[in-house]
C-alpha cells in the first residue's frame, strides 16, 4: 500500500534516543506512513537503532545522505527518497508532537500546499529553549503572518506537512540549518497559494545536545524572510526567483 504521508527526519548521532521518537510516532500516526530517517554518513551512531526499530516495525528506514552533509541538505535528501504525496518534516529530538501529524496531513490533502505546526498561535506553545532563538523566532514569524500574510505565525518552524509536487515544482534551495521551513512558506506567499497552521506545542529536548547554529544561519533565514514580501508570481517561476546569495 502506497503511504498517505512520508515522515522525513533528519538525524545525527542520536543514539538510543532515536527509538522513543520513533516510538512515539508509530503510536501517533495512524495514516499509511512511512518514516524515513537520513543521515550523513554510514557511521552515524542513529543508523544502529532505527535498524533495530525498523526490523519489528514495518514501514521505517534510514537513508545516507549523499548530497552534501548538514540538516538542509538531508531534509532535500529524504523529501527526494518520499513515496506519498505529502511529506512531513519533523525533528530527531522529540520536540514536536507526533500526534499532529494526521491532521497536517489532512489539510494538505484538502488543498493547502503547507500546513504549519504553529507555536505562536492560539492554543500553541513554545516549552523551554534559548531565549534569544525563541525571540527572534517568534518575531520573525509573527511579522511574516502580520505583515507579508504568509498564512502562518510560525514560518520558521520545521514541522510542517508539504505537497509534494508543490515542493518539486517550486525546488528546495536552502543549504543552511532548518531554512527550508521558512523557504517553502515565502515561496508559497509569492506564488498566492494557500497555508494553514495548527497549534502545537514544542517541548525542550529532553535528551541529547542541539545542533542549532543561530549566529551561522541567521543570514539564511534573513534571506527567505525578505523574499516573502514581493509580488506574486507565476508558479512557475518561483524556483530560482530569490537570486543569488552571498557564498554561492
Amino acid at each position: 500500500m502506497r503511504p498517505r504521508v512520508s515522515v522525513v527526519i533528519p538525524a545525527r548521532n542520536e543514539g538510543a534516543a532515536i527509538e522513543d521518537v520513533l516510538g512515539r510516532l508509530v503510536e501517533a500516526v495512524q495514516l499509511p506512513r512511512e518514516i524515513v530517517v537520513v543521515v550523513d554518513s554510514a557511521d552515524d551512531s542513529t543508523i544502529a537503532y532505527v535498524e533495530k526499530c525498523s526490523a519489528v516495525e514495518p514501514g521505517i528506514r534510514v537513508v545516507v545522505n549523499d548530497i552534501a552533509p548538514g540538516p538542509a541538505q538531508a531534509i532535500r535528501f529524504g523529501i527526494d527518497q518520499a513515496q506519498a504525496g505529502v511529506v512531513v518534516v519533523t525533528m530527531a529530538d522529540g520536540c514536536d508532537d507526533p500526534q499532529l501529524i494526521d491532521p497536517l496531513v489532512r489539510l494538505v490533502e484538502r488543498g493547502v500546499v503547507i500546513a504549519a505546526a504553529s507555536r505562536y498561535s492560539r492554543g500553541g506553545q513554545q516549552v523551554g529553549g534559548p531565549f534569544l532563538k525563541g525571540l527572534l523566532s517568534r518575531l520573525a514569524g509573527l511579522s511574516l503572518w502580520a505583515l507579508a500574510r504568509v498564512g502562518t505565525r510560525d514560518a520558521t518552524n520545521s514541522f510542517k506537512a508539504y505537497d509534494i509536487e508543490f515542493i518539486r515544482q517550486v525546488g528546495i534551495e536552502s543549504r543552511a540549518g532548518f531554512e527550508i521551513g521558512i523557504e517553502m512558506v515565502a515561496k508559497a506567499r509569492r506564488a498566492r497559494l494557500p497555508v494553514a497552521e495548527l497549534p502545537t506545542i514544542w517541548l525542550e529536548r529532553h535528551q541529547g545536545v542541539s545542533n542549532f547554529k543561530l549566529v551561522g544561519w541567521l543570514p539564511h533565514y534573513l534571506h527567505w524572510w525578505q523574499f516573502a514580501f514581493g509580488p506574486k508570481l507565476p508558479l512557475d517561476q518561483v524556483r530560482g526567483a530569490s537570486g543569488p546569495r552571498e557564498g554561492t
